[in-house]
């Protein structure tokens, strides 16, 4: 049953059909509500300030994901406008910088979000599994109980499923206390990616009791971890669920750009991907996004190289943005190459389970080939040379550039983002562009234009221009660094 429309219907003073819930279950749900002060709740808001963690933009495999400073936090949920929003102010927590999630960042950075419940679940379930969404959602789907033990302590694990695949299940205490929530959604890199929250520290507010601890973790590692200062019931919210509009093409279209001779340029959207036709088969630099970005790119690449399969897909790190669409290359059957940390990761993450979102690796039962790429690698044809380069910087430590000698270009992703064309220098300069300027020198790598998986293709003068180093003239060296 889904959630969405079941409780619309409640909430619009429908009662609940006979039988719908067990007993057992229906008398720890009804005790819960009126332990909490749940009871003919509207809408909830609550207040805080904490840690935020930026999912899937690790510095390197076995960290994990980096973290910021949450200034303020207010999340409003109600369930009778149907829809809840978001605001969270955020500061740089770690300095210097490590790891993606927009870093740096320079003085607040405001993100919101608001959504309709209509939407899907994987849109929607950070609102419904809150104590109150986890309540009311356990109240209008077939919910069931079983007695657990964790701790020594005697809880009671109510389980309700969504859409029917998102198993979602909540532990009460003997307090009748919402002490945790646990579901699994989908992901492109991990599957069926576990979310835990644990509540702890329950007080009164306002006429209920809220937790003002909430710690949620996301494939295994913190997501978010508040102290709420303030909780409030059926208060006048001000939530304009967005219209739902038909599904936009999530691919935003693909744009072919020629820029050498048999060297391709795939924008569109956010995330590109360069495309180099070797004699006998075709090159992939960058697979971002998902299964669908990916096979779109795909098809294209047959259109213009019918007649040379796709032997290799370069990954250039493994953040979720950029390595979400590599496992579509390995069904395909091309070779991943990423660099050697990598490579153990991937191995353990295409072996997950997939159950919630099958792809075509898992439903094809291929094995995928991935290499792994020392400090240096290079693919010759005798006509088409692609270098493959190591670059340490505090963005991403597996980091693989790709360089063009012939064309004299330089293909990166994260660590230069070229902005509009005559945009000023940024302030401060990114340390991780100071560091793909650095390498680019102590390399010696003769290079006249650099291709962005972001953004746009730049030009050398304007990659200096970006670290405030005026070009030195117009042969390829550039100034020492200031220290």
């Amino acid at each position: 049953m889904d959630i969405r429309k079941s409780l619309a219907a409640v909430l619009c003073g429908a009662l609940f059909a006979p039988g719908l819930i067990a007993q057992d279950a229906k008398t720890v749900l009804a005790d819960a509500s009126k332990a909490m002060g749940l009871e003919n709740l509207g809408s909830i808001r609550y207040k805080g300030t904490g840690y935020n963690f930026a999912l899937g933009q690790a510095v390197n495999p076995s960290s994990p994901w980096p973290k910021f400073n949450v200034k303020s936090f207010e999340r409003t949920v109600d369930f009778d406008a149907g829809g809840a929003s978001q605001i969270m102010i955020r500061t740089q927590a770690e300095n210097p910088p490590r790891g993606g999630g927009q870093q740096p960042i320079v003085g607040e950075q405001v993100q919101s979000q608001t959504v309709n419940f209509k939407q899907p679940w994987t849109t929607t379930f950070e609102f419904w599994i809150t104590p109150a969404g986890f309540i009311k959602g356990a109240m209008v789907n077939a919910a069931t109980v079983q007695p657990k033990v964790a701790g020594g302590r005697k809880l009671s694990m109510v389980s309700f499923t969504v859409d029917r695949k998102y198993k979602v299940n909540g532990y009460l205490d003997d307090q009748n206390m919402l002490t945790k929530v646990e579901t699994w959604v989908e992901n492109p890199v991990l599957g069926d990616m576990p979310v835990e929250v644990t509540y702890s520290d329950y007080r009164p507010f306002h006429g209920m009791k809220f937790p003002a601890k909430i710690v949620e973790t996301q494939g295994g590692y913190p997501f978010m971890d508040l102290t709420i200062d303030d909780a409030n019931r059926n208060v006048l919210t001000g939530v304009d669920p967005p219209k739902i509009e038909p599904r936009s093409n999530p691919v935003f279209g693909i744009d072919e750009t020629l820029i050498a001779e048999d060297v391709y340029y795939f924008t569109g959207g956010t995330h590109h991907s360069v495309i180099v036709g070797f004699n006998d088969y075709s090159v992939v630099i960058e697979g971002p996004l998902d299964e669908e970005r990916s096979a779109a790119v795909i098809s294209e690449v047959k259109k213009l190289y019918f007649n040379r399969p796709i032997r290799y897909l370069v990954n250039t790190h493994a953040h979720f943005d950029h390595a979400g669409g590599i496992r579509t290359y390995a069904a395909e059957g091309a070779t991943i190459l990423t660099y050697q940390m990598n490579k153990p990761y991937y191995e353990k993450t295409f072996a997950l389970p997939r159950t919630l979102a099958p792809d075509r690796l898992s439903q094809s039962k291929k094995r995928a080939v991935i290499e792994a790429v020392p400090e240096k690698r290079v693919l010759t044809d005798g006509t088409h040379t692609i270098e493959l380069y190591h670059v340490p910087n505090n963005h991403n430590e597996g980091m693989l550039l790709a360089y063009l000698p012939k064309d004299k270009i330089v293909i990166e992703a994260d660590i230069y983002t070229p902005g509009a064309v005559g945009a000023p220098t940024p302030n401060p300069v990114s340390p991780y562009t100071v560091a793909l300027v650095d390498f680019l020198d102590k390399m010696k790598l003769d290079y006249e234009k650099v291709v962005g998986l972001h953004g746009r293709m730049a030009t050398k003068d304007e990659l200096l221009k970006a670290v405030g180093r005026a070009p030195a003239d117009n042969k390829t060296a550039t100034k020492p660094a200031a220290k």
